[in-house]
């Protein structure tokens, strides 16, 4: 992980001599409770318990070894952007399990692959840098939602051969690099539990090989007791 942390410090000096702002906050729950936020949590009464998590630090602001085990599982992602007016969009990206790498303690990257050419996530990236990952884990019933500033990456051939998984046919473009400003783990309340067809596929091929298996040595003690 270490390895690429020059890779992003590079990037980061590059885009601060560039004239980007970075966000600073006082917390690093603040990044999403707005003044407008807590005073509707006031109003609706839920101000004081998200007090309390604020006494305690707020949302988490790099990455630990536990997101970074649930990323190595991560095969699908929705990066939210913004265009300079505030327009939101959502966009899917997925890839292999992993696709998703830890640079350092708080940067994520990932390949963007070929995709339908519309570039909205690119143009809004290029007039606004801040970010915002959500995943969604189904089979657990968790939702891991992460904030910061992404930017691309597209001359950097090295960088995106690191990132490219191993094997995956899709044709890498470029990658996006994400700096992580605070995160967090939502509650299960209505998620749906679901699982993942593959790993369903591979439980039923175990249980019916384990099923042929026993099928063929109950015709084997049916045939020998059965035999004069």
């Amino acid at each position: 992980m270490s390895s690429l942390t020059p890779v992003r410090a590079f990037y980061k000096r590059r885009l601060l001599l560039e004239g980007d702002i970075m966000m600073e906050v006082k917390r690093s729950s603040d990044i999403a409770f707005t003044p407008s936020v807590k005073a509707m949590q006031s109003r609706r009464g839920s101000r004081v318990a998200y007090e309390k998590m604020e006494a305690r630090g707020g949302f988490q602001t790099k990455l630990t070894p536990d997101l970074i085990a649930f990323l190595s599982q991560v095969d699908s992602v929705y990066l939210a952007t913004a265009n300079a007016v505030g327009q939101p969009y959502v966009q899917h990206r997925g890839g292999p399990k992993g696709f998703i790498s830890a640079l350092d303690e708080t940067t994520l990257g990932f390949v963007d692959y070929a995709g339908n050419r519309q570039y909205i996530t690119l143009g809004n990236l290029a007039e606004n840098d801040q970010a915002f990952l959500f995943l969604m884990d189904y089979a657990h019933r968790r939702r891991i939602k992460i904030w910061g500033r992404a930017w691309v990456v597209e001359a950097d051939q090295e960088l995106i051969s690191k990132l490219m998984p191993a094997g995956y046919s899709a044709r890498a473009e470029r990658a996006i690099l994400f700096e992580v400003k605070a995160w967090d783990v939502n509650c299960p309340r209505h998620i749906p539990q679901k699982v993942d067809a593959g790993e369903v596929a591979e439980v039923l091929a175990k249980l019916q090989s384990r099923i042929e298996t026993l099928e063929a040595e109950n015709d084997k003690l049916r045939q020998r007791y059965q035999s004069p």
